[in-house]
């Protein structure tokens, strides 16, 4: 089992975009996928067709202890399972602050579980937190989505030096997946900069596959689907079944 946290302090850079279309490709290669939505905003549980009233209990109850990962986890149409959020989980901040073992409480509820999948998803809120902190902890490796514009530079430091202090106190194992360019503009000249200055900083961490900006890419969360079934010709999805590809392939090794 390889869990993934798919991360990054700075919002709006395509992280729920990701995390639901990789569960929904790799799940196409016939991966087993459980994706987890750890963020309160709850956006990846609509995205993959859960309304907020089917999602219960939540991530809220697991990290709690109020309820098993099996009476949490909802299986979705598009071949993977996926752990739901919303509003709820913001009161966990504060009700996991007076828990034993805190930070260890999501890794210790997947531990229980361990052989029914072959590929975890963990969709990280835009803050660094306690349930961001609980991603970590529990993963394997973080995959970075990311906007090639001069801001991103910056929140980049700042998350490599986030990975460096909870690989040095709680998770040593944890490491940088991979970085993924996403809602990339080739024909922007500032773009294809940054892009270029990732490539020599990163090297082979930086994933081949580009996601483009993709109007049908947008679409797809408005309609509770994955873009590979709501357009599985377009560019955004053709871009995520490659990347699937990608992982695949980096794990095989």
């Amino acid at each position: 089992m390889k869990v993934l946290a798919i991360t990054n302090q700075k919002g709006g850079v395509g992280k729920t975009t990701t995390a639901v279309n990789l569960a929904a490709s790799l799940g196409a290669e016939g991966q087993r996928v459980l994706l987890i939505d750890m963020d309160p905003q709850g956006n990846a549980t609509t995205g993959a067709g859960i309304t907020k009233k089917e999602a219960l209990p939540t991530v809220y109850q697991l990290l709690i202890g109020a309820a098993t990962l099996v009476e949490v986890c909802i299986k979705t149409e598009f071949a993977f399972d996926i752990l739901p959020a919303n509003r709820e989980l913001a009161g966990a901040e504060v009700e996991l602050i007076e828990l034993d073992r805190r930070e260890y409480r999501l890794k210790e509820a997947l531990a229980q579980n361990h052989d029914e999948y072959d590929f975890v998803l963990i969709d990280c809120p835009p803050a660094l937190n306690m349930l961001t902190v609980n991603a970590l902890v529990a993963a394997d490796s973080v995959l970075i989505p990311m906007q090639c514009e001069y801001y991103a530079l910056e929140g980049l430091s700042d998350l490599v030096e986030t990975l460096r202090k909870v690989r040095h106190h709680l998770n040593s194992r944890l490491e940088v997946e991979g970085l993924l360019r996403t809602m990339y503009n080739g024909q922007s000249t500032l773009t294809q900069q940054v892009s270029n200055e990732l490539e020599s900083h990163f090297g082979d961490k930086v994933y081949k596959t580009i996601v483009p900006r993709n109007v049908r890419l947008a679409e797809a969360p408005s309609y509770g689907k994955p873009v590979i079934a709501f357009d599985k010709n377009s560019k955004g999805a053709l871009a995520y079944s490659a990347l699937a590809q990608e992982i695949l392939e980096r794990t095989a090794k």
